[in-house]
């Protein structure tokens, strides 16, 4: 091991070799979420299923994306696509309704089938377990692990692994062109 001399001081340099880590599977049968409707939810249901999860609110610009992402658990839901809608409040409190103003906003404006769960926070000390593991394994632009704002969307194939981290202003439709190669083709 060389060590170089500099301004009087020694130091030991030495190189470190790259380290190669796999990508954390999902923790989904370590987690729970309490559904719209008070339920305790224990995730590992979604197991072996291709999930996009998605934090949603009622009172957003990006909010008419509910339709696209109701049409895309519709078109893929047969082939194992669960689409898991979180609501939240910590961007410009554009969903400020308790859990049955949520359901019922969405199933009169956006007829939503799809699983929707309590609100959660996305950032900050509050952090749900979830969205800790999904900052952490699909950073968003430079690396930043902060969420931005509402309708953020992670793709998690069905071996667990998390597979991409869409901005609010990627739609739905655009996602679901990346389905036919994520997901098994119909029977």
């Amino acid at each position: 091991m060389p060590i170089h001399h500099c301004g009087g001081a020694s130091q030991v340099l030495y190189r470190v070799p790259p380290i190669h880590v796999e990508p954390r599977m999902c923790p989904l049968d370590e987690l729970h979420a309490r559904s719209l409707d008070g339920e305790d939810i224990a995730l590992a249901r979604y197991l072996g299923k291709t999930l996009l999860i998605v934090n949603v609110a009622s009172k957003c610009g990006f909010t008419p994306q509910y339709r696209g992402l109701e049409a895309l658990y519709r078109q893929y839901r047969a082939r194992g696509l669960e689409i898991l809608g979180f609501p939240c409040d910590q961007f410009g409190h554009q969903e400020p309704g308790d859990a049955a103003e949520i359901r019922q906003f969405c199933t009169l404006n956006y007829e939503v089938s799809f699983p929707l769960f309590a609100k959660i926070e996305v950032n900050g000390a509050g952090t749900h377990p979830l969205y800790q593991w999904l900052k952490r394994e699909a950073p968003g632009v430079l690396g930043s692990q902060a969420i931005k704002w509402n309708f953020t969307k992670f793709l998690i194939d069905a071996e667990g692994k998390a597979r991409k981290r869409y901005a609010p202003t990627d739609t739905p439709e655009a996602i679901g062109r990346e389905m036919d190669t994520l997901l098994p083709a119909a029977a």
